[in-house]
């Protein structure tokens, strides 16, 4: 097991050289996904009672093998090879789901994503979000904003610039991303707490992309997830013009606990002027 990185802080200009090899590794991670015939796939349970499939350890194959050709020197982290590496970590590293709502995989449906963040000093710097059932990627770079592509096996599309919108004024209708498979009494209240809710329900990191592009307000997660779950989205949202906090309204940081990868609790904010603690 390795602990601590070795690459130092990957600063602004060398992340951006990175953003269109990385969106081009995370389209062939989703291809390698799509690949998996999901009706006569291995499904199996982690420790944590999480299942995981063929197409979630055939996505991190792709990633592992080029990263490692494509910045070798910066330590990655992937839900799948946690063993390999361990926290606390100082600088930079790749945070890494491969095949993030296999529940929604398993299940047949189409809201599942690829998930590959770039961290410096604990921040989420660059993001990439891709749903390969909808042919979407949602990525961005902290300080230079965030667009949307789409993809086909034609290959991609022209990026679009995205961006979060103001939060509705109190009284007018608003929308909550609220999750489809993992859903909790106490989010449920936060969003109850405001009148005039609309509920958007999708699965996965998919809820970041639209928050990002301005079709939620909110994205409220009060119970426990991964930090893999949630650092490329995190990117992204903030590149749109949006903030992750935590419940006391306090950004989210990632790598620094040694003794695990757990999010408590978060609320993604379209608007951060909307920035309450709950």
């Amino acid at each position: 097991m390795t602990t601590g990185p070795t690459a130092g802080t990957i600063g602004i200009e060398a992340a951006a050289a990175l953003m269109t090899p990385l969106t081009e590794l995370v389209v062939q991670a989703a291809q390698a996904i799509l690949a998996v015939n999901r009706r006569a796939m291995a499904v199996t349970d982690k420790s944590d009672g999480s299942p995981v499939t063929e197409a979630d350890l055939a996505a991190d194959r792709v990633i592992a093998e080029g990263l490692a050709r494509l910045a070798p020197e910066i330590p990655a982290l992937s839900e799948e090879r946690v063993g390999h590496c361990a926290a606390p970590f100082k600088g930079s590293f790749f945070l890494i789901d491969p095949l993030d709502g296999t529940k929604e995989f398993v299940a047949g449906r189409g809201e599942f994503t690829v998930n590959l963040a770039l961290v410096s000093d604990a921040s989420p710097l660059l993001g990439i979000v891709c749903a390969p059932a909808i042919g979407l990627i949602w990525r961005g770079l902290v300080g230079r904003g965030a667009e949307r592509l789409s993809f086909t096996e034609a290959g991609l599309s022209e990026p679009v610039p995205i961006r979060t919108r103001p939060m509705p004024a109190p009284g007018e209708p608003w929308v909550a991303a609220v999750s489809r498979s993992h859903g909790d009494a106490r989010s449920e209240a936060l969003i109850a707490a405001r009148p005039g809710a609309e509920r958007l329900a999708l699965g996965s990191a998919v809820k970041f992309g639209r928050l990002a592009e301005g079709l939620a307000d909110i994205y409220p997660r009060l119970g426990p997830t991964s930090e893999w779950d949630v650092a490329a989205g995190h990117a992204v949202v903030v590149a749109a013009g949006g903030t992750v906090t935590s419940e006391a309204g306090v950004p989210l940081r990632y790598g620094e606990r040694a003794d695990s990868f757990i999010v408590p609790s978060f609320i993604a904010w379209g608007d951060p002027g909307a920035v309450t603690a709950v």
